[in-house]
């Protein structure tokens, strides 16, 4: 055991047993961040099943799980002692691990925690609220248009209640019981605050994802495992969603098995897991309208043990099995590694940094004047540090930065405002939006006129959203089961159907195509060529009036991105 272990365990004798704690330096603001983290983790896939979208976006516990992780980077081999400094490494590291929304809102609770720190040693009750205040101001100010029903509303109600609860008590631990307690009630309310979540039947998920850290700061102050989830997450699959970004293939995952049962009677979740567990890896399991769906990878000898486990608890209703080493092979034959032709830019130029989520997308955007890109999107948002390196490594001073993603945007911002350059935000919501906006791009010129323009540009345009329902839910009057394919209007659930065909065209009578000129899909990582080709024909016989495009947009999870003009 290192010296480090030694200290570490008679800080947290000396805590356990500590009738009060009246102060925290560097090291316990080191312990109490890694025990939030590790709850995180253990929490983060529950954090993810609460999207309010049936989309495959369901990422809000991935994103601040990877912005505590990046937190945790800076101080992971810190011996400082200074509570301040520490609080500083930290804001830092999240500042720059920073992903989605709700994980740029965390960064700036730790900006405002660590600038109410400047200068201490150690943290006492009375700094410890002070934190929590600035904490819940510096989220606000870092939200153009902040939304109640939020991670906002939560860290502001916890602030209140350490305001309120700090006359009664100096001790650290009471006051921290005090924050966690008002956590888990206002993630209670938020649907209250926000309709949408009613609607949805969830509360919110970054809210939820802020309580989980506080409260395991909390578990770890009064030794409670942080090992173990206290709620079982399930989270909804999809088949048609299932596999569609592979990269790797690990030891074991030779085959992938998907089994879709009906359980005789109550399904004991642990039990069935526990069963499950020895079969292979990448296990997931999940339950809609009383059928339960099983995902595994596992050697190809035992690709069929998960059916006849499956069988033992219920009825099989359906089953799906890949060669996942097939798939990998095809996938790396069919690879070209073509240059993508970005824009060479000179010192003094205005360039543009865009967001893509597909290979697709990024030769499209490196033809319309695009000098960087970075690869991210629905589940894999980038980080702010990913954005930042792209601004940087341009040899100019003047950047424009295209986000392309509603959940990005907030990180393109965060990039922008600590860059040391002249750096921009067009807030491009959807990939149809950026490429609209580089029809106003010209390399020279005056910073704001350019983004000005191209902000104009990216609002010409109407975005519609073909992908499969990753939950059951009504939303806006639209019934949806998990399934089924599903098409969105400008970010909002317009149409459901179980032909993909059938439902793309009634999106488009909701977009008004007759009234249009041109139509343009971007078909996915799961459509061919042939049936984009085929759906362009069903477009042509439907809108004569039509100018219909296809472009391979390579995204994955959604079968077509459409624009229209």
């Amino acid at each position: 055991m290192t010296s480090r272990d030694l200290a570490t365990t008679r800080a947290e004798r000396q805590i356990r047993f500590a009738s009060e704690i009246r102060y925290c330096d560097g090291p316990g603001l080191r312990r109490l961040t890694y025990a939030g983290l590790t709850w995180l983790n253990t929490n983060h896939v529950t954090v993810n099943a609460l999207n309010v979208f049936p989309v495959p976006d369901g990422d809000t516990g991935t994103n601040m799980l990877l912005t505590m992780q990046a937190a945790w980077n800076e101080i992971v081999e810190s011996d400082e002692n200074h509570v301040g400094q520490v609080a500083h490494a930290v804001a830092h590291g999240a500042l720059m691990g920073a992903r989605g929304n709700s994980g740029v809102i965390l960064s700036q609770i730790w900006r405002g925690f660590a600038r109410s720190l400047d200068g201490l040693e150690t943290f006492d009750a009375d700094q410890l609220l002070t934190a929590f205040l600035e904490g819940r101001d510096t989220a606000y100010r870092g939200v153009g248009k902040p939304v109640e029903g939020t991670i906002l509303t939560v860290i502001k109600d916890t602030a209140e209640a350490v305001a309120q609860a700090r006359p009664l008590s100096a001790d650290l631990r009471y006051l921290l019981e005090v924050a966690v307690q008002a956590a888990h009630a206002s993630v209670a309310r938020t649907p209250e605050l926000l309709p949408v979540l009613k609607q949805a039947g969830v509360v919110d998920s970054g809210g939820k994802g802020l309580m989980f850290v506080l409260e395991g700061m909390l578990r770890y102050l009064r030794g409670l495992p942080l090992d173990k989830p206290v709620e079982q997450a399930i989270t909804p699959l999809s088949l048609a969603a299932v596999g569609v970004a592979l990269n790797a293939v690990e030891p074991g995952q030779e085959w992938e098995t998907v089994v879709d049962f009906r359980p005789r009677g109550s399904l004991d979740m642990p039990v069935f897991y526990n069963r499950l567990e020895p079969l292979g890896t990448s296990i997931q399991l999940g339950e809609g309208d009383g059928v339960y769906r099983v995902h595994i990878h596992l050697l190809k000898t035992k690709r069929y043990d998960p059916i006849e486990l499956a069988e033992e608890f219920g009825t099989v209703i359906g089953v799906h099995m890949e060669n996942l080493l097939d798939q990998l092979e095809e996938q790396e034959t069919a690879r070209v590694e073509e240059p993508l032709g970005l824009k060479p830019v000179t010192p003094g130029q205005i360039a543009v940094v865009a967001v893509s989520p597909g290979p697709g997308f990024a030769r499209i955007l490196a033809s319309l004047g695009v000098a960087a890109l970075v690869s991210g999107g629905q589940t894999m948002n980038p980080s702010t540090q990913d954005i930042l390196q792209a601004i940087g490594d341009l040899p100019t001073e003047r950047v424009i930065v295209l986000p392309n993603n509603k959940n990005i945007i907030l990180a393109a911002q965060q990039a922008a405002e600590h860059s040391v350059k002249q750096v921009t935000v067009v807030p491009t919501r959807t990939v149809p939006q950026g490429l609209a906006a580089m029809l106003g791009y010209v390399p020279e010129g005056d910073l704001e006129t350019v983004r000005t323009a191209m902000e104009k540009s990216s609002g010409e345009i109407e975005t519609g959203e073909i992908t499969t329902a990753t939950r059951t839910v009504e939303l806006n009057g639209v019934a949806v089961r998990e399934g089924q394919i599903i098409g969105l209007h400008n970010g909002s659930l317009k149409v459901a159907g179980d032909d993909l065909s059938e439902t793309l065209m009634r999106l488009l009578a909701v977009m008004d195509a007759s009234e249009r000129e041109i139509i343009t899909l971007y078909y996915g990582a799961e459509v061919t060529a042939e049936q984009a080709e085929q759906m362009k024909a069903a477009l042509l016989a439907a809108y004569a009036n039509l100018e219909v495009e296809i472009h391979s947009g390579g995204q994955p999870h959604y079968h077509y991105i459409l624009s229209a003009e």
